[in-house]
């Protein structure tokens, strides 16, 4: 038996708040994972189909592209059906947002109800 560890699972963090993805980034980090980190939605378009990371946080206010076009665009992707995302955003009337989007939205948080710590163990429990 090998007791190698377990590649190291990417996350895609898709935030034009500068200090929020920057603290995701340091406490994604901090708890084993590769973080990749974009600014606006197009780029994270961009990121997301070249890396294909294990999971994306996503920001529904963004430049370029919205989270939702985002959503909209990853899910004409194979791969980008099923990659699993978590919405993280201070629009509560989106809520519904998975039902819209035929694609993998895991959980929707809201930025304000939620601390750093609580949204790495959703990262953990939805990529367990």
């Amino acid at each position: 038996m090998s007791h190698n560890k377990p590649a190291q699972k990417t996350i895609l963090v898709v935030e034009d708040s500068l200090e929020l993805s920057a603290a995701l980034q340091t406490k994604l980090g901090k708890a084993g994972y590769i973080a990749l980190v974009a600014f606006d939605g197009q780029e994270g378009l961009d990121l997301a189909l070249k890396h294909k990371p294990d999971l994306i946080l996503l920001d529904l206010i963004l430049p370029r592209v919205s989270g939702v076009e985002f959503l909209a665009q990853l899910s004409e992707d194979k791969w980008g059906k099923k990659v699993p995302v978590i919405i993280l955003s201070n629009l509560t009337h989106f809520t519904h947002l998975e039902e819209m989007y035929d694609g993998n939205v895991e959980a929707y948080l809201i930025k304000t109800a939620w601390s750093l710590e609580d949204v790495i163990k959703k990262v953990a429990s939805v990529l367990a």
